[in-house]
Order: C-alpha cells, then sequence, then structure tokens
C-alpha cells in the first residue's frame, strides 16, 4: 500500500519529445527487465552481466538493484508484506520511466509476491520481461553470499524469503533460466539468453 495518499488537481504534461523520439535517437526500444528469484539466485550478478554485455553492444541501460534502492529511494522500508509491496511498487514505477526514457531497465530484486509483479508488468505489459531465475533453495543456501539465511535459520531474521516467508515462482514469465543436469550457466552465459531474447523480439533496435 502507498505511504502517500491520492493526489488531487494534477494533470499530466505532455512534452514535444516523446518516446519514440528516444528510441530512435538511441537505436533501441525502451523495456523492464524484471529479475525475479531467491536470494542467493544470481540476480544481481545476472543484472551486472547483461548491463555488461548490452553496453558492449551500444545499448543503453541501467541496473535497479534492491538491496542498491533501499540505501535512497526505499530506505524507509521494512520487510513487513506492506513494505514489501510498497517496495515493488516504487521500483516498478521509476522501471517504467527509465522505459519510457528509451532505456532498457534492468531490475533486480527477490519480489516475492506475485501479485505485486503482476502489478508492475501492468505498467507496461507490451513491453514487460519477467526473467525467473529458478534455482532451488539448497543452492541459495549453500552460496548464502550475504549471510542472511544462516541467520534466519537461527532465528535472527523474521519473514526471510524461501524460509519462513514464502516465495511465489512466476506462472508466466518470459525466460526461465536454471540449472542443467545440476550446472548453473555462467554468468555470460545467463546474460546471453536474454539478450537473445531481446534481439529476436526488437529491443535491440528503433522501430
Amino acid at each position: 500500500m502507498s505511504t502517500v495518499g491520492n493526489s488531487t488537481n494534477i494533470f499530466w504534461h505532455e512534452c514535444p519529445v516523446g518516446k519514440v523520439d528516444r528510441q530512435k535517437l538511441l537505436n533501441q526500444q525502451g523495456c523492464i527487465v524484471w529479475i525475479t528469484g531467491l536470494s542467493g539466485s544470481g540476480k544481481s550478478t545476472l543484472a551486472c552481466s547483461l548491463g555488461r554485455t548490452l553496453h558492449s553492444r551500444g545499448k543503453l541501460s541501467y541496473v535497479l538493484d534492491g538491496d542498491n534502492l533501499r540505501h535512497g529511494l526505499n530506505k524507509n522500508l521494512g520487510f513487513s508484506p506492506e513494505d514489501r509491496t510498497e517496495n515493488i511498487r516504487r521500483v516498478g514505477e521509476v522501471a517504467k520511466l527509465f522505459a519510457d526514457a528509451g532505456l532498457i531497465c534492468i531490475a533486480s530484486l527477490i519480489s516475492p509476491y506475485r501479485k505485486d509483479r503482476d502489478a508492475c508488468r501492468a505498467l507496461l505489459p507490451e513491453n514487460f520481461i519477467e526473467v525467473f531465475l529458478n534455482m532451488p533453495l539448497e543452492l541459495c543456501e549453500g552460496r548464502d553470499p550475504k549471510g542472511l539465511y544462516k541467520l534466519a535459520r537461527a532465528g535472527k531474521i523474521k519473514g526471510f524469503t524461501g524460509i519462513d516467508d514464502p516465495y511465489e515462482a512466476p506462472s508466466k514469465c518470459e525466460i526461465e533460466i536454471s540449472q542443467k543436469d545440476g550446472i548453473c550457466p555462467t554468468p555470460g552465459e545467463m546474460a546471453g539468453q536474454v539478450v537473445s531474447y531481446l534481439e529476436d523480439k526488437g529491443y535491440l533496435e528503433a522501430q
């Protein structure tokens, strides 16, 4: 739920330079690449690898990382279900603005609740690409790069996704990345899979 009341007496102001103009300038199409998955599944790793790959191809992107955003935009939010929903709502609105600017916006967040991700999809339904890092809990907990699973198992963190709070897997994601024969794809391979999708759908050139 938004912490800000509904505004009244406001009007949308159109500018002469629009999204199509910006996309032509950048020779790409603005979109949201929303990476979701458990903590430790590789979301930030994929986001950074994807951003680097796109940059090397002359494509402009920007990464919205969940932890980074909690240092500023979302620093007043905790991890209750209500705060998680507001966290995702804010990121969705910012991602929509980046996409409107013509950028390929890469949002990397656990975003555990399906309804919250679907609400973000509804903001830009034709240009929302959901990427599900479908890695098993055992793998993510074994990695535990921030030591959070250990704290959650010890009861020192409450409401931790995958331990005592649910993760709702996507039901209609555009891209699903998982292990093959028990082996995780490399960051470059994961990024390549997303770039191939963007290329096939025409996002890497202007309309």
